[in-house]
């Protein structure tokens, strides 16, 4: 164990993390971020579980791969929604405290004292469901649970990078590594290659056309021999945006889908709504209303729509985008200046955005080609045409996605940005 990290069965855990809950329509990692920048920048990496994000950092000794204990124990003890555990490790105390499903405390304690004194202020509150202590504290209504009996293996919550710059930077380290390790290796072969070759002068242009006739002959007799298939060409790289939905269009799309779908039932609240890249969705919670009063009325409202029943109380309708028209559109300037001008956009406006630069690559298995793209992601009051107005002066615009929250009453956007 090093900083907050403790190993059972040989397997490492991340601990101490920082968790939020997240409200509906939110990005898990655009949410990480702004919470990592509000907080403590060193915080660099994320989990999300359930309706919450986790924070943890690299000085803390966390890596990206790693399991999250909290999340793990609260997995195992699922049939508790509020639960107050502390669990002796070798040398530490290990205290975790969920409260209506939420993690509020996830804490590694040195000295015992320290963590008896935090387990003491926590079991004040009431209505606990479960309490669990090392036997020897004695402590009333607790029961002693052994750790590596009761984590699980398979915990949902795996840490990882809340900035996919540094993934990008390795990346290239690793392939310039190769390319230079290649060269080095097949150094002698690559100069004897690149070596002046001696000119064949005065040859009859008769003769080549001649020799080059009888040996594409022999190719094919060796093909029909031995039936040689030749290699299928590969597919040509399709660039995505050289099929852009109209951003105007896809706006009005999207806000329409929504209100489509965002209708009023009896006895059911709207609790979100989204438009992806084909479908478009919303989340209903039950008040008083019945199921049969549900499927009765969406019917009638929302034909052609499909509805899933992800519980009793919680239904997720669906419905299908209609064709938007596409063509070609690509921002002619840099990718840096492309992002100056987004932040300045926003600047004007007095809004606040998450805006950053990544690098897209795709393949068709032979040929390569990197996109530079802008991300932008957004929270505003206006409705997708209003907000879209904002990158009247960008080419190369998709909106991936936006999002309504019935609660706060407000729209999530992200927005992407191809540069030349």
């Amino acid at each position: 164990m090093s900083g907050q990290v403790i190993t059972v069965d040989r397997k490492k855990y991340a601990v101490g993390l920082f968790w939020q809950p997240t409200g509906a329509g939110y990005v898990a990692r655009t949410y990480a971020r702004a919470l990592a920048r509000s907080i403590d920048k060193k915080l660099n990496l994320y989990t999300e579980y359930r309706a919450m994000v986790g924070l943890g950092s690299k000085r803390a000794g966390h890596r990206s791969g790693m399991d999250s204990a909290a999340a793990a124990i609260a997995d195992a003890l699922g049939e508790f929604t509020s639960f107050l555990a502390v669990f002796a490790l070798d040398k530490s105390f290990y205290l975790v405290a969920v409260r209506n499903g939420v993690i509020l405390e996830d804490k590694l304690f040195e000295r015992e004292e320290d963590a008896r004194a935090e387990y003491f202020k926590l079991s004040e509150i009431p209505d606990w469901g479960a309490l669990f202590a090392p036997g020897a504290w004695g402590m009333p209504r607790a029961v002693e649970r052994n750790l590596p009996d009761l984590i699980m293996r398979t915990a949902r919550a795996t840490l990882r990078p809340i900035s996919r710059a540094r993934a990008v930077v390795v990346s290239i380290i690793l392939v310039l590594m190769f390319v230079g390790v290649f060269l080095w290796f097949f150094r002698e072969p690559l100069r004897q290659m690149f070596a002046p070759q001696p000119q064949i002068s005065n040859v009859s242009p008769e003769i080549v056309a001649e020799y080059e006739r009888q040996v594409e002959e022999k190719n094919k007799e060796l093909d029909e021999q031995f039936q040689i298939e030749r290699a299928p060409q590969p597919e040509p790289i399709i660039l995505p945006y050289e099929f852009l939905p109209n951003p105007t269009i896809r706006a009005e799309t999207c806000f329409q889908a929504i209100a489509f779908l965002m209708q009023p039932i009896t006895g059911w609240s709207q609790v979100s709504a989204e438009c992806g890249e084909t479908h478009a969705s919303v989340v209903f919670n039950r008040d008083f209303g019945t199921l049969n009063d549900f499927y009765a009325t969406a019917t009638e409202l929302m034909p052609g729509s499909f509805v899933q029943q992800e519980s009793d109380d919680t239904l997720y309708v669906r419905a299908t985008l209609p064709a938007v028209p596409t063509y070609a559109s690509l921002d002619e300037r840099d990718v840096e200046t492309v992002l100056r001008a987004v932040l300045s956009a926003f600047q004007y406006g007095g809004m606040s955005v998450d805006a950053q630069m990544v690098t897209d690559t795709l393949t068709n298995g032979v040929d390569t080609v990197n996109l530079d793209i802008v991300e932008v992601a957004a929270e505003s009051k206006l409705n997708p045409m209003q907000f879209m107005k904002i990158f009247e002066e960008f080419g190369g615009v998709y909106m991936t996605r936006c999002a309504w929250d019935a609660s706060t009453r407000n729209w999530n956007y992200e927005v992407i940005i191809y540069a030349k």
